[in-house]
């Protein structure tokens, strides 16, 4: 089964190099110009992995990760941050949200997928492993 990503930018060309790079790696990658509109379809469709950007209008991206992880199925699925934040109480705000991790943008493409697919794995393995657990 193909493994579906959300990617949440205002940025209409961000959404565009990130859904082309992670089309071509072999994901299902559906796209929401900000906070609210991926709200919106993550609660009526599941993600395996969340990209988002933090500075966006209406919702932002910690708003966005909070929300996310009140949703069933959004508890331990993985949230990538795709920001120019280096500051570091950025950076623990965005963990304390429930962030896995970040990337600065520019995103390197090739390190992007790189990221997205040792998430994707562990989270695949860690699921297969409590499954066989009972």
């Amino acid at each position: 089964m193909t493994q579906s990503i959300l990617s949440v930018d205002d940025s209409a060309a961000m959404r565009q190099i990130i859904s082309a790079s992670l089309g071509e790696a072999g994901y299902r990658v559906s796209t929401a110009s900000d906070g609210a509109a991926a709200l919106e379809r993550a609660r009526g469709e599941h993600f395996d992995l969340v990209l988002t950007d933090q500075h966006m209008p209406g919702m932002d991206g910690l708003a966005l990760i909070r929300a996310l992880r009140a949703l069933p199925g959004y508890g331990s699925a993985p949230i990538l941050v795709l920001t120019t934040e280096v500051d570091a109480a950025y950076k623990e705000a965005a963990r304390a949200a429930g962030a896995s991790g970040w990337l600065l943008k520019p995103v390197d493409p090739a390190m992007l997928i790189e990221v997205v697919g040792a998430l994707l794995g562990a989270s695949a393995a860690s699921i297969q492993a409590n499954n066989e657990r009972g």
